[in-house]
């Protein structure tokens, strides 16, 4: 049958292939960017190309720096575990294996968070399969640096994904700004991961259309002028996003229940609520596969394991990570959320902007260029 997908334009630009561009702007051999002294890539979290082209009125000097144009891509699913570890590796997540926001560890039968559930052992060396280009370009003898919040060093996602980079913490958006400008300037040839979460927190509680999402990207845009304010001119500077967002009312999410034909067959449910990893029973994929295309193909992308792959939304995938994958996705098309109801904790069900789908608000992301960039 025929799977609709949406299509990528023919000259988009893939978020997975802006590391490897900035590395090579260092070395002045970049197609994307003009050569620059040192590299920062600031990651918005949650700030979609077209959420800030609806708000640009509040965010004048982020839209003053790029236009349409000034895109890049996503991946899929469209959500911040299997986005940033695409970004920091170069690597599809067919490759590296992380797969979406709850996926299934199939040794151990269990579904794990990608972000937060890492063990204590060495799993976050080799359950994310890819090496970290930071790791690679440290060890080559580049300077490279996180700089994040204090709460997320040292963390089993910073170590599976940014590891060989020195990591430097800041509460406060502003300071870390100007700690990034100041890195970059005292270490000639610097690449800098430079991350500021606020925008999706306040996104996922109130919603992108809220006054408070609207605030908070009035902050963003002062920090980001800050940043551009700050750094040496010979400063590459990229400003870019692991995902867009959709607003979901409480009266557009779907519950799924005890009872449900929807749930016949499920072993584990993972992913999240707009792009589910269904994992099926022994012997149940087929007719988990037909009960869900018969309810939810007028709102959603429903596929079969073999066809997400043979339709290349993983990229290549290696045979390891192929059971990670769920026996059924199913990829919200519509406004809608998927919850299991059948679990104790309602809080998730509170969230309001949700983001893991296909649909462009969710996979396209600025790539605007500052600094020595915007030459």
């Amino acid at each position: 049958m025929s799977l609709s997908l949406p299509a990528d334009p023919p000259a988009a630009r893939s978020l997975t292939a802006l590391l490897p561009q900035l590395i090579l702007a260092l070395e002045g051999r970049s197609g994307w960017f003009a050569p620059a002294s040192s590299a920062i890539v600031l990651v918005v979290d949650g700030l979609g190309a077209h959420n800030l082209a609806a708000r640009s009125g509040h965010a004048r000097f982020l839209a003053g720096a790029g236009g349409r144009r000034d895109t890049a891509r996503t991946v899929f699913p469209s959500t911040t575990a299997t986005a940033l570890t695409s970004l920091l590796t170069g690597r599809a997540a067919g490759e590296h294996g992380i797969v979406g926001y709850r996926a299934l560890e199939p040794g151990r039968d269990l579904v794990l968070n990608q972000l937060r559930g890492w063990d204590t052992d060495a799993l976050p060396v080799t359950w994310q399969r890819a090496q970290p280009l930071l790791e690679s370009e440290a060890a080559a003898g580049r300077p490279c640096f996180v700089v994040s919040k204090h709460e997320y060093a040292g963390t089993g996602f910073t170590e599976a994904t940014m590891r060989g980079a020195q990591f430097h913490g800041a509460r406060e958006l502003d300071e870390r700004m100007r700690l990034a400008a100041g890195l970059a300037q005292q270490h000639p040839g610097a690449l800098i991961y430079l991350y500021a979460p606020e925008l999706d927190a306040v996104g996922h509680k109130h919603g992108w259309e809220s006054d408070r999402w609207t605030a908070a990207l009035e902050s963003v845009d002062a920090a980001v002028r800050l940043l551009a304010e700050t750094a040496d001119p010979g400063t590459g500077i990229v400003v870019t996003a692991d995902h867009g967002m959709i607003d979901v009312p409480r009266h557009r999410q779907i519950l799924l229940s005890d009872g449900d034909r929807l749930v016949a067959g499920v072993r584990h449910i993972g992913g999240e609520p707009r792009m589910l990893h269904l994992y099926a029973e022994p012997g149940a994929a087929d007719d988990l596969l037909a009960a869900w295309r018969a309810a939810e193909s007028a709102r959603s992308w429903v596929l079969g394991r073999g066809e997400a792959v043979e339709a290349g939304l993983f990229g290549d995938v290696d045979p390891a990570v192929l059971p990670r994958i769920g026996d059924v996705l199913v990829a919200a098309r519509a406004g809608v959320a998927y919850y299991d109801d059948r679990l104790d904790d309602k809080a998730p069900q509170k969230m309001v902007g949700q983001h893991g789908s296909l649909t462009g608000e969710e996979r396209i992301v600025p790539l605007l260029r500052l600094g020595a960039f915007a030459a």
